[in-house]
């Protein structure tokens, strides 16, 4: 008996079918624990629930508390405390000019004065916002009415006419901080190409190049801010700088968990109560006592104050916005040393 091996292609041919078969991607790959399918589910519920939950909820009900008002005459000041409670906080005010110069610093949001018996006149800081200045009115009007006297309004500090609702700031920190977001996340994705410091500085430089680009555009592009535009960059900077540096960090310590609480921690909390679309006066007690510590806040605190009062409380936003910032950076810069420590331990 004479066997042929034939050639390769007539033996491919030959071979059982079940031998050249490749197993399909995935078959027989162990199912995914339950953790991975659960965890991205509730993070993004939980993120659309505290979105709905602060931008709505916040303007849904908005109620003064201790809103500060300076009042002139001897006593105007007692009578419009006693009327009102502590929805109101009066600053007693020695003549007008007084009253006027608190309002133009943003120490009090509005001035009230006798002109003449029965008629007062109420002047206000636009710039305070469209809730803060209507609940302000509706107060003094509704005291006027029961003391039998009338009210002028004058609006002594408007907004910008480019912005006449107000929302510039809110909507310059939001993108910003939204930059600043995308940028740490972005860096964050870097570890294992750069080293810390070049990432550092990547950060340190496009936070910078964020400023720039933001307070050109709000300010002599558009218009809606009038601020200096120096000290306008340097607030959107570090606010940039802030929100970059703090998504890396907790990127870095918390894992893939870290983003979603920046996501919670500085977009959605941080915007919702910056006190750009409902007035921080009006705000529930939770969200005063955090408005002005988170960096979006701060940074809507320190756009208003340059565009309208002079950069009078300037101060306060730039040391909070920095100090976020460089906390972040030094977390970030002791990290690997406690991790070569824990390894050699």
């Amino acid at each position: 008996m004479t066997i042929s091996t034939g050639s390769a292609a007539e033996r491919e041919r030959t071979r059982p079918a079940a031998a050249g078969q490749t197993p399909e991607p995935g078959r027989g790959a162990r199912r995914p624990p339950v953790k991975v399918w659960i965890q991205p589910v509730l993070i993004s519920l939980v993120v659309v629930a505290a979105f709905i939950a602060c931008y709505v909820g916040l303007q849904r009900d908005p109620q003064p508390h201790q809103v500060p008002i300076a009042v002139t005459g001897h006593s105007l000041p007692g009578e419009l405390q006693q009327a009102l409670g502590d929805v109101v906080e009066v600053h007693p005010a020695a003549d007008a000019a007084t009253a006027r110069h608190a309002l133009e610093r943003h120490d009090v949001v509005a001035v009230l004065g006798a002109v003449a018996p029965g008629h007062l006149k109420l002047e206000i800081a636009g710039a305070a916002g469209g809730s803060t200045t209507s609940a302000v009115s509706g107060l003094v009007d509704a005291y006027a009415r029961g003391a039998g006297t009338r009210v002028t309004i004058a609006d002594v500090i408007p907004l910008a006419e480019h912005d006449a609702r107000g929302l510039a700031g809110f909507y310059v920190g939001f993108g910003v901080s939204l930059a600043g977001f995308v940028l740490g996340s972005n860096v964050l994705a870097l570890a294992g190409v750069m080293r810390l410091r070049h990432r550092s500085v990547l950060l340190v430089g496009t936070s910078a190049a964020i400023g720039i680009v933001g307070a050109i555009v709000v300010g002599p592009v558009l218009g809606a801010a009038p601020a200096p535009l120096v000290p306008l960059v340097l607030v959107l900077a570090l606010l940039a700088a802030a929100t970059a540096f703090t998504t890396k960090l907790l990127g870095t310590f918390l894992g893939p968990i870290g983003l979603p609480i920046t996501t919670l921690v500085l977009l959605t909390v941080g915007n919702a109560t910056s006190g750009a679309v409902i007035g921080a006066d009006l705000l529930p007690s939770w969200a005063r006592a955090v408005s002005a510590l988170l960096p979006p806040g701060a940074a809507v605190r320190g756009i208003a104050d340059l565009s309208y009062y002079h950069g009078s409380h300037l101060g306060g936003p730039v040391i909070t916005l920095a100090l976020w910032a460089i906390a972040a950076g030094i977390l970030l810069s002791v990290r690997p040393r406690l991790m070569r420590r824990r390894a050699a331990a």
